[in-house]
């Protein structure tokens, strides 16, 4: 009689079932993290202990760090999708932010009330706060920060590049790249190339203006 032999799983079967199970650990080890963002989100609101927990967890290099990450803001934001990618030294303040499928968020930026949508890439360095009205500043009499101010949600559209070190303050459409350095404060259309202080149209990223 031959012997029956089982065939092998695919290399893409094992890889997927390696990861999923890095990724049940990666819960379990940033379980307390959660417990103690939970209790003070209680307490402070969601946003103060998103903030100091992620200052916590961005202190993690590596591999190691990127899972513990994905963990943690799976459970304290709006939503991140188990491909997004968030490296050392990111920070997030606040909880109504969204990764959306394939993100990647390199290293030492920092995010406030932002939507990531699918496929998107920072470089490192970038900052993105909530809008560009966070801090209202028409009273000569109140100091800066007593006079509020108002949150906005920024989108970044899908497969958009925001370059090294850009600030971010007003949409950013889909498929469009913005140069190292650049400071948005104006919407950016679809498919295009922009940088600048204050950042401006360069060119259409491509020659036909039909991406449909």
């Amino acid at each position: 009689m031959s012997e029956i032999v089982s065939p092998e799983k695919p290399p893409s079967a094992l890889k997927s079932g390696v990861k999923a199970a890095a990724r049940f650990a990666a819960l379990v080890a940033v379980f307390p993290v959660l417990l103690s963002h939970w209790i003070v989100a209680s307490i402070r609101g969601a946003n103060k202990s998103l903030e100091s927990h992620s200052q916590l967890l961005s202190l993690y290099p590596g591999l190691a760090g990127q899972y513990l990450r994905r963990a943690f803001l799976q459970q304290a934001l709006a939503k991140c999708d188990p491909s997004a990618l968030v490296e050392f030294g990111t920070l997030f303040s606040q909880a109504g932010a969204k990764l959306d499928a394939n993100v990647y968020v390199g290293p030492r930026c920092g995010l406030g009330l932002v939507h990531l949508e699918k496929e998107v890439l920072l470089a490192a360095n970038v900052q993105i706060p909530s809008g560009g009205a966070t801090h209202h500043f028409n009273d000569p009499d109140v100091p800066i920060r007593e006079q509020g101010g108002e949150r906005k949600l920024v989108t970044i559209g899908e497969g958009a590049w925001i370059g090294t070190g850009a600030i971010v303050l007003a949409d950013v459409g889909k498929g469009s790249i913005v140069a190292a350095g650049a400071v948005v404060t104006k919407p950016i259309p679809e498919f295009v190339i922009a940088g600048g202080v204050p950042a401006k149209v360069i060119r259409p990223r491509f020659e036909t203006p039909d991406h449909g």
